[in-house]
């Protein structure tokens, strides 16, 4: 049954890139010249952000990666997961978590845009001696996957608002599809590798990755030097561990061959549940910590005498 199931979303490979353009053109679509502007008056958060994301998280790609003894059939591919920029999916986090939704999608955009350069030349630093990679030709796929349709969506936006407040109720679920549609294929193709004893050894190092980005997103927002409010921290939390997981699945089939499009897959199922039920925590924590309190039975004053 799982097998009929993943075959059903198998999607052929040229069909990647329109697919990513949809999910991309859902984040332009958001996007107002005021929202760059916006950036410059908040550095610091974006900057610890960019940080975590093309610091923190390829570096620990890399340690896991390691630590685990990944084989050569997945390492390029994981590794290239670790260097991709945030995903759209933590917007909708932050707004579960009670943190700062606009610094979510500031960042997100932001760390997308710059996914055209700083992608690639993070994936030829890391793998290039592993594995050939056209940091070039990976720069204009990027290009034409990301840029071209976050500055179509953010132009709509700007000159076109009355086709925008057509479009953007359905760009949630244009994002949904594109993404199920990037997501089912390496799966669908490569189901007997996951499924093998080899696949199988992926699940670890793929929790780990996201469960460590999270905490060490957080926590590099509480050093003291850059101590940052509780909603900036979980938005950021949210932001290192939830990673365009689909981008790294298309770069890696086009440059690395399919089989290392596997991590990548895995991965955007594994940051979807883990980040969401994260967020989940966060926005209910004020009532979770309350349980202890309201479970104790209240003593009354004359008992106590």
């Amino acid at each position: 049954m799982l097998n009929n199931i993943l075959f059903s979303c198998r999607v052929s490979k040229e069909l990647y890139a329109p697919a990513l353009g949809g999910i991309m053109l859902s984040i332009g679509i958001k996007l107002s010249i005021d929202d760059f502007a916006l950036a410059f008056k908040r550095p610091l958060p974006l900057s610890i952000g960019f940080i975590a994301q093309y610091v923190i998280k390829p570096a620990l790609g890399v340690l896991i990666a390691r630590a685990f003894g990944m084989s050569r059939l997945f390492y390029a591919g994981f590794v290239l997961t670790s260097c991709v920029a945030g995903a759209q999916l933590s917007s909708y986090g932050s707004f579960l978590s009670k943190g700062d939704v606009a610094l979510s999608i500031l960042l997100t955009s932001c760390t997308t845009i710059a996914s055209v350069l700083i992608t690639p030349l993070l994936t030829g630093l890391l793998i290039g001696s592993v594995v050939p990679v056209d940091a070039v030709a990976m720069s204009k796929s990027i290009m034409q996957v990301v840029l071209v349709p976050v500055t179509l969506g953010l132009v709509l936006n700007t000159y076109a608002k009355p086709l925008v407040s057509v479009l953007q109720p359905m760009m949630p679920f244009v994002a949904m599809v594109c993404t199920a549609m990037c997501i089912g294929s390496p799966l669908a193709i490569n189901r007997s590798q996951i499924l093998s004893a080899e696949g199988l050894r992926l699940v670890l190092p793929v929790l780990t990755f996201h469960a460590v980005a999270f905490i060490l997103g957080y926590w590099a927002s509480k050093i003291p030097v850059l101590r940052q409010e509780e909603e900036v921290c979980r938005t950021i939390s949210l932001c290192t561990g939830m990673q365009s997981s689909t981008l790294a699945g298309l770069l890696a089939t086009q440059f690395l061959g399919t089989t290392q499009a596997v991590p990548a897959a895995c991965s955007v199922v594994a940051m979807a549940i883990m980040g969401l039920c994260l967020a989940s925590f966060w926005g209910s924590g004020a009532r979770i910590r309350d349980i202890p309190s309201s479970i104790t039975p209240q003593i009354s004053p004359s008992v106590e005498a």
